[in-house]
């Protein structure tokens, strides 16, 4: 049996199924494991992340993309039109698995593209609460791996699982990251609270547009806290001559560190190395509470958002509107947390339905192999 995994969107996708394919690896070596990437960037940085699972043979494979456009993916990042044009490029490939194990759902185009024989599964990526993770077609997925009750209530209720063709209880990132950050220094050498600004990239749901540089500049200004700007990886993936504005604009200001998209930035180094999270509506905010903390939400939007299910995360700390008082804000933040620990709490217990700390990676690889012998 052949299984693939492709990679062919940002590195923050990744570590949401790899650890998958490793165990698949480790454990089933009867399975021939395929590892796809795009670019010599990209095989780079997922042959460093297999690295940290050195029991696990799996191959690397290269994909092919006609030369304009891997010159566009190499320069401005993937965008729909690389992606799709890689699937394509690639079908005789992904039509020679058993298998093909994604974290996005634009492989799906694979079936209109006439590739009918692999069994596409789907890791998914993040655990947030928006409605985008919760699209009508993963109901074209063979078999979905997911976190907790939450995800898996949201998506019975909408007709997209069938029984015995998902797993919940798995979230493989977690798994990557425990073995890379056995050790973590701490993020600043002096003893400040250190707040993680973590924005969105969609202008309609993002903080960024309106308060971004009120944020930075007020940190700018303060010695009371440390401040790591880590946007989503998609805020700057095409717009890096920006990130490169603002970090030469912050980046000399010892207590402030400007992380427009390294490896660092998806990781979870600042979500596990930091006091507070200051964000909007990125799933990251989930992977920060796996230790409960204060948390201030910016709603650049006037948002309804009591009582609608993709702001549920907005219930477990303060949500401001304005930037003009942060100073307040964050100290009614950190004064607050107490009342806000068992939602937290028990938000994370239906987010990620993790029975302990241990690895989960393992149950999701060999929930795929039972379902790929079963189905035949």
């Amino acid at each position: 049996m052949r299984v693939v995994f492709p990679f062919i969107a940002q590195p923050h996708q990744t570590l949401h199924s790899l650890p998958i394919g490793l165990e698949i690896a480790r454990r089933h070596p009867d399975i021939a494991v395929h590892v796809a990437c795009l670019t010599e960037e990209q095989e780079s940085y997922v042959r460093h992340l297999a690295g940290f699972y050195p029991d696990s043979q799996v191959t690397f494979d290269r994909l092919t993309l006609p030369g304009p456009l891997l010159r566009q993916l190499t320069r401005r990042g993937p965008s729909v039109l690389t992606k799709l044009a890689a699937l394509f490029a690639n079908k005789n490939y992904f039509a020679a698995f058993q298998a093909i194990v994604v974290p996005e759902r634009t492989s799906l185009y694979l079936r209109r593209m006439g590739v009918r024989r692999p069994r596409l599964i789907w890791t998914r990526h993040g655990a947030g609460d928006r409605a985008i993770g919760f699209a009508r077609d993963v109901r074209n997925f063979d078999f979905i791996l997911m976190a907790g009750r939450k995800l898996e209530n949201r998506l019975l209720a909408q007709g997209a699982l069938r029984p015995g063709h998902y797993v919940t209880g798995i979230y493989a990132k977690f798994d990557m990251v425990r073995r890379m950050h056995r050790q973590a220094p701490p993020l600043f050498e002096n003893k400040r609270p250190t707040v993680l600004y973590n924005p969105h990239f969609n202008p309609a749901l993002s903080s960024w547009y309106k308060f971004g540089f009120q944020v930075l500049d007020y940190f700018a200004r303060q010695d009371r806290y440390n401040i790591v700007f880590a946007p989503h990886y998609r805020l700057f993936d095409a717009h890096r001559d920006k990130a490169a504005e603002i970090m030469r604009a912050y980046g000399g200001i010892p207590h402030m560190r400007i992380d427009p998209g390294s490896p660092r930035s998806v990781d979870m180094t600042y979500t596990m190395g930091a006091d507070l999270y200051l964000g909007d509506v990125s799933s990251q905010v989930a992977e920060f509470l796996i230790q409960p903390r204060p948390c201030l939400f910016l709603d650049a939007h006037d948002t309804p958002w009591q009582g609608n299910p993709d702001y549920l995360f907005w219930s477990l700390g303060q949500v401001a509107r304005t930037t003009d008082a942060l100073d307040e804000a964050l100290d009614r933040a950190f004064a607050t947390h107490p009342d806000f620990l068992e939602p937290q709490k028990s938000y994370i217990r239906d987010t990620f339905g993790l029975a302990d700390t241990g690895p989960t990676a393992p149950i999701g690889a060999n929930a795929i192999v039972e379902f790929l012998r079963k189905a035949g």
